[in-house]
């Protein structure tokens, strides 16, 4: 778990996220006091809910990349899902308790990863045995695995022939070679089941029971050693690796620190004066309740309790409000936190600050063709001003405008790169006016195109 400080967060996000300090306050503030609760006695932690959150901002605004970048900084296990994907009790859509389920998946494969690393050093050493077992099988040993032998001027001992293959292989000098290795078959019969709609805990337990019912078949395969070598370190690995520890582990994780990222939670919003399909949405968030309540889920791996997961809602709440929510719902979202629209300052910044910025980006992509790309800054600023300008006069895409303006401007200069000689390439307001002149003369055309 991550113990950053609520302005180191708030710092880390703001080399990625432009502007909404509010919401970046807010979350950070969420982030640590799951450390907080970490510190305090069992007895009043397990009393400690977490606060969960609602972000409401247009689309484009950085409602999903403060999620995304949060979830790296906190270092624990992190879902996002839109609420779309469900319907009332799984009926054609997924089924509310899947998220936790996924949430499980995560969390699994975090600990798994971090216990490979644990026992990674005796199992390249294992695997390296092996290997070597199969360079130099024994007198009881067959032909597989066999690979030419290195020839000597004179009879060596084996333990002098097997030292001198060890130094060999971890040199690289036998990479190319090739060997025959047993590896589990990707045939068979499929143990994965696909359940019905509001079944999923019976497609978890028949897929338990065919898992062991039809085990893994292995095959004989040839590949190259240095192929080898890796999925023999790989199943050395798993043998060393304690999965019931890795289990509790993950679970731990995730009841005590998961986050959950709603988004689009105000499609799933009732509005009072329609009916029809809003008594499935009613029915969404009635499954949804208990879930983000705290209740109990079952997985594949047990039972995971959800009291202490931290669900983060986003939408863009334009024609529904956090209001239109069931009232216990809104209940178990008690902080909210609004986030601007972009403004074209918001744009300069957002295609120069971040790490990431779209200048970066497209910088790198053309130096691969030997191209060195630069804008000037009245270049970025006329980009900016466009965003701006097509956000108002069409549909409010928030920051999203910047890809298909900087796509537009530079896709003549993307085709024909390869068969240009290398070079400087400045891209200045005059050559952006004029890559946009047929959306300015065309303002239909701007509603499609951009």
């Amino acid at each position: 778990m991550s113990t950053l400080t609520p302005r180191e967060i708030v710092s880390e996000l703001d080399k990625f996220v432009i502007g909404q300090a509010a919401a970046k306050r807010m979350v950070a503030i969420a982030i640590r006091n799951r450390w907080r609760r970490q510190q305090i006695e069992p007895e009043l932690r397990d009393e400690i809910a977490p606060k969960n959150i609602i972000m409401m901002g247009p689309t484009g605004v950085g409602k999903t990349e403060i999620a995304r970048r949060l979830a790296r900084l906190a270092g624990c296990p992190f879902f996002k899902v839109e609420a779309t994907k469900f319907t009332e009790v799984g009926y054609v859509g997924r089924d509310v308790e899947s998220m936790v389920r996924d949430l499980m998946e995560i969390g699994i494969s975090m600990v798994k990863a971090e216990e490979n690393e644990k026992v990674r050093v005796k199992a390249e050493k294992q695997a390296e045995e092996r290997l070597l077992d199969l360079l130099l099988p024994g007198p009881d040993s067959g032909p597989r695995g066999r690979v030419p032998a290195v020839p000597a001027e004179q009879p060596e001992p084996k333990d002098s022939t097997r030292e001198k293959f060890r130094h060999m292989l971890r040199q690289g000098q036998l990479d190319e070679r090739s060997v025959e290795l047993e590896v589990a078959s990707q045939s068979g019969p499929q143990v994965e089941i696909m359940a019905l709609p509001g079944m999923e805990d019976m497609g978890i337990q028949m897929q338990d029971v065919l898992g062991r019912m039809f085990p893994p078949r292995k095959k004989a395969r040839r590949m190259k050693i240095k192929e080898a070598l890796g999925a023999l370190i790989q199943e050395e690995s798993e043998k060393l690796i304690d999965m019931d520890r890795v289990t509790e582990l993950a679970r731990e994780r995730v009841e005590q620190s998961g986050i959950i990222f709603l988004d689009e939670l105000d499609k799933i919003a009732s509005r009072q004066e329609h009916s029809g399909a809003d008594v499935s949405r009613e029915g969404v968030q009635r499954d949804l309740l208990p879930v983000v309540e705290g209740c109990v889920v079952n997985t594949k791996y047990g039972m995971v309790k959800t009291d202490h997961i931290l669900f983060i809602a986003a939408g863009a709440f334009h024609f529904a409000k956090p209001s239109d929510l069931v009232p216990e719902l809104q209940g178990r979202f008690p902080l909210r936190v609004e986030l601007d629209a972009l403004d074209k300052g918001d744009f300069y910044r957002i295609l120069t600050e971040p790490r990431n910025a779209l200048a970066v980006q497209y910088k790198a992509l053309l130096k691969t063709e030997g191209l060195d790309l630069d804008f000037s800054r009245e270049a970025l600023e006329e980009v900016a001003s466009w965003a701006q300008k097509i956000n108002e006069d069409t549909e409010n895409i928030g920051a999203r405008r910047l890809y298909t303006i900087m796509e537009r401007i530079l896709a003549e200069l993307s085709f024909e790169a390869p068969d240009r000689p290398s070079g400087k390439v400045l891209v200045d307001r005059e050559y952006v006016r004029r890559q946009l002149r047929d959306v300015e003369q065309d303002r239909d055309l701007s509603r499609y195109i951009l």
